[in-house]
C-alpha cells in the first residue's frame, strides 16, 4: 500500500515505497526509515502551520517510531522501507553530514511543492507544481579508459560531496636528484648489469655469468613455457672457504624491468630522452634502498634515472598500496581523478581498497594510465615504490659435474609465469621469468653467443640443499618446474651404486608429450627411478593421487633410517594436495587419526625427514 501526502495545496497522491533515496534540498529534510505503519507524508514549503504542527504531535505519541535519525538498521529483513513522517531541520552543516553518510539511507525533501520522495513523478505534467524542484547532486565524472575500468572498483557509496576521514598522508619525499660536476665521469651498465652499488650480501658484487647454452624444455602448445639454460661460473669469485654451489642449492638473479616498459613509465612522468641517462647524484635520508641487503644508512651515489627505474624498484609485482594512491591523488590534476584516489586511502573507501589489492596484480604503468592526470614527480614517487628483490631459482644439476670441458657449469630451469593484460592487448611476464625468457630467445632465435645475466650464489642453506644426504632411500615428489632440483639429486645418489634401488620420484605433468620436462635425462636406470603422472590426458591423474597409490612407498621411506620424502612445486593445488595426501596414508599404515597424522609429519619435517619447498 502506498503512502500518501496529505497538504491544503495538493491532491491525494500515492508514493511508491522505497529503499533509498539521496537529493538536496533548500529547507527541513526527510529521512528515510521502516515506520511501524503507514507513514503521513507532508510537503515541506507551503504547509499551513497549525497542520503542520498537529502532525508532530501524533508522531510524538507514537511509540513505535523509536529508530533515531540515520539510525537505520540495513540488517533487518521484512517490507521495503517507506519514507518516514519525521521533520527534520537542518542547517548547511547538518545538511551537508547527511549526504556525506554513505552508510545512511536519506531521504531529503525539496523547498518547493515537490517533497523529492519520487510521487511527483506520477503526476500528470499539467499537474506537477511550477515551483523549482531540487537540484541534484554534481554529476561525478570518473575516467573512462580501459585502464581504469580494469580497476573494477565499487564506488556506489561514493559522491562528489563525499566527506573522507582517516585519509593516508602524503609520504614523504626521502630522496634527492642533483646534477653532477662536468668533471663527473660515469660509466652507465643500465642496459647490461646492475650498478655496482645493487649489492646482494655486501662485500660482495653481482656477477655477470655468461649463458653457455639455453633451450626450451617444453613443446609448442604446453600451458607454460619452461626454459633450460647452462651458466657458466667457472671464474665466479670465492667468497669464503668451503662455500661453493651445492647440490639443491638456489642462485639469486638480479633481474631487471622490462626496457620498454622503463622507457613507457618516463614518457608519461614526462622525464625527457637526455635526463634518463645523465648522470646524477642520489642522496637518500636512509634506508637499504638503492642496495638490496645493504647497512640501513644514509647514501650519496652517482647513477642516472634510467638506472634507478630499471633496477632498483619494482614497478609490477607487488598490488598498489595506499602510499602509492595518496602519491598519485596529491599530483591529480582532474577532479575527479583525485577524488577516486583519495576515496581508497579514506576510510570510507578501505573496502574498495582492500579489493582493488587481492585482485589480480595491479602494475604502476596500469595505474599511471587509469589516471592519466596525475604526473608525479619522478624522485617523490621513486622513493616510494617497492624495493625490486632478486628471483631464486634452484640448481637443475650436480655442480661437481660439469658437461663443459674446462668450463664450470651450472644448470636452471625456468618456467615462465605470464598472463593476459586486463587493460590492454598483450600479455606480461614475471619479471624474472620475463628476463629469461629474453635472453634465451636473444640466443634461439637471434644467434647471439655474447647474452650474459646478473646473478650471486644465492641460497647454498635452503632446505633442500640442507637435508640432501649421500645415502638414505629418498622419496622425490614434484610437479612442473618444481621437479628440476631433484635431476641434480637423482645424478648424485646414481653415481653410488649402493643408491641404485635408494631413489624414487613422481613427478607429475599436464601432458608428457607437452611439458615433460627433462624426459631422459635421469641417468641409466630412469624408467626404475621415476613415474610420470599425466592430468590432462590418459586417466587424468594428479601426483598426489599417485602419491596415495604409492601408500607402500611412502610408509617404507619414511620411516627408514636417513630415509626423506622431499616435495617442490608450487603450494597452491600441488602442494596443499600431496600434503594431504601423506597425511592420509600416514592414518591408514599407522592406523592414526586426522590429527595424529600431521603431528607426526610435523615432527619428521622438525626432524629433517621430511622437506616441503613450495612457492
Amino acid at each position: 500500500m502506498a503512502a500518501q501526502i496529505l497538504s491544503p495545496h495538493h491532491s491525494h497522491v500515492h508514493l511508491p515505497s522505497m529503499k533509498t533515496s539521496s537529493v538536496l534540498l533548500n529547507g527541513p529534510v526527510l529521512v528515510a526509515q521502516k515506520p511501524a505503519k503507514e507513514p503521513i507524508l507532508v510537503p515541506t514549503a507551503s504547509v499551513n502551520p497549525q497542520f503542520a504542527k498537529r502532525l508532530i504531535e501524533i508522531q510524538s505519541n507514537n511509540k513505535k517510531m523509536r529508530t533515531p535519525i540515520l539510525g537505520i538498521d540495513f540488517t533487518r529483513a521484512g517490507r521495503p522501507r517507506r519514507a518516514s513522517t519525521h521533520l527534520v531541520s537542518v542547517g548547511t552543516k547538518e545538511l551537508h553530514d547527511v549526504l556525506s553518510d554513505s552508510s545512511a539511507t536519506n531521504l531529503v525533501s525539496g523547498g518547493g511543492g515537490c517533497c523529492g520522495g519520487g510521487g511527483c513523478c506520477r503526476l500528470p505534467s499539467s499537474q506537477i507544481p511550477s515551483t523549482p524542484s531540487s537540484p541534484s547532486l554534481p554529476a561525478f565524472a570518473v575516467p573512462n579508459n580501459r585502464a581504469f575500468k580494469s580497476l573494477k572498483l565499487k564506488l556506489a557509496p561514493l559522491n562528489s560531496r563525499s566527506r573522507l576521514t582517516n585519509t593516508t598522508p602524503l609520504p614523504a619525499q626521502t630522496i634527492s636528484l642533483l646534477p653532477v660536476s662536468p668533471e663527473v665521469k660515469h660509466q652507465s651498465t643500465a642496459r647490461t648489469h646492475p650498478p655496482k652499488f645493487v649489492t646482494p650480501h655486501p662485500p660482495y658484487s653481482v656477477f655477470s655469468a655468461k649463458i653457455n647454452g639455453t633451450r626450451e624444455l617444453t613443446k609448442p602448445g604446453a600451458e607454460k613455457r619452461t626454459y633450460h639454460f647452462d651458466l657458466d661460473v667457472t671464474d665466479y669469485p670465492e667468497e669464503a672457504p668451503g662455500v661453493d654451489f651445492r647440490v639443491g642449492g638456489a642462485i639469486g638473479i638480479c633481474a631487471p624491468n622490462n626496457f620498454d616498459t622503463v622507457d613507457e613509465i618516463f614518457d608519461i612522468l614526462g622525464v625527457s630522452l637526455s635526463e634518463r641517462d645523465e648522470p646524477v647524484t642520489l642522496h637518500t635520508q636512509g634506508g637499504r634502498w638503492p642496495t638490496i641487503w645493504g647497512d640501513e644508512e644514509e647514501r650519496s651515489l652517482v647513477t642516472t634515472r634510467r638506472e634507478l627505474l630499471t633496477w632498483t624498484v619494482d614497478i609490477q609485482s607487488y598490488p598498489p598500496t595506499k602510499n602509492i594512491l595518496r602519491l598519485l591523488a596529491e599530483y591529480a590534476k582532474d577532479d575527479g581523478e583525485r577524488t577516486v584516489l583519495l576515496y581508497l586511502c579514506s576510510k570510507q573507501g578501505q573496502a574498495a581498497f582492500c579489493e582493488l589489492r587481492t585482485g589480480p596484480y595491479i602494475s604502476l604503468l596500469q595505474l599511471l594510465h587509469a589516471f592519466p592526470s596525475s604526473k608525479p614527480s619522478f624522485t617523490h614517487l621513486l622513493c616510494n615504490l617497492p624495493n625490486l628483490m632478486p628471483r631464486f631459482y634452484s640448481l637443475s644439476n650436480d655442480p661437481r659435474e660439469s658437461r663443459a670441458e674446462h668450463r664450470r657449469i651450472i644448470e636452471v630451469a625456468v618456467s615462465v609465469h605470464e598472463s593476459p593484460e586486463n587493460w590492454r592487448d598483450g600479455t606480461r611476464t614475471g619479471v624474472g621469468s620475463g628476463f629469461f625468457e629474453n635472453c634465451a630467445r636473444r640466443m634461439i632465435d637471434g644467434r647471439e653467443t655474447q647474452v650474459r645475466v646478473p646473478m650471486f650464489r644465492g641460497l647454498m642453506a635452503n632446505p633442500l640443499a640442507k637435508e640432501f644426504v649421500a645415502d638414505g632411500p629418498m622419496l622425490l615428489i614434484g610437479a612442473g618446474v618444481g621437479i628440476a632440483p631433484f635431476r641434480g639429486f637423482v645424478h648424485r645418489r646414481l653415481m653410488n651404486a649402493n643408491c641404485a634401488n635408494k631413489v624414487w620420484v613422481l613427478q607429475g605433468v599436464r601432458d608428457s608429450l607437452l611439458d615433460e620436462l627433462y624426459s631422459g635425462e635421469w641417468g641409466e636406470h630412469e624408467d626404475k627411478v621415476r613415474k610420470v603422472v599425466e592430468s590432462r590426458v590418459g586417466t587424468g591423474r594428479y601426483v598426489q593421487e599417485e602419491v596415495l597409490a604409492q601408500a607402500e612407498l611412502v610408509w617404507f621411506v619414511i620411516n627408514s633410517l636417513d630415509g626423506r620424502v622431499f616435495v617442490c612445486g608450487s603450494s597452491k593445488g600441488m602442494g596443499e594436495g600431496v600434503e594431504d595426501a601423506l597425511v592420509k596414508v600416514v592414518m591408514e599404515r599407522g592406523r592414526l587419526s586426522e590429527s595424529e597424522a600431521r603431528e607426526f609429519w610435523r615432527k619428521k619435517k622438525e626432524g629433517g625427514q621430511y622437506i616441503a619447498e613450495t612457492w
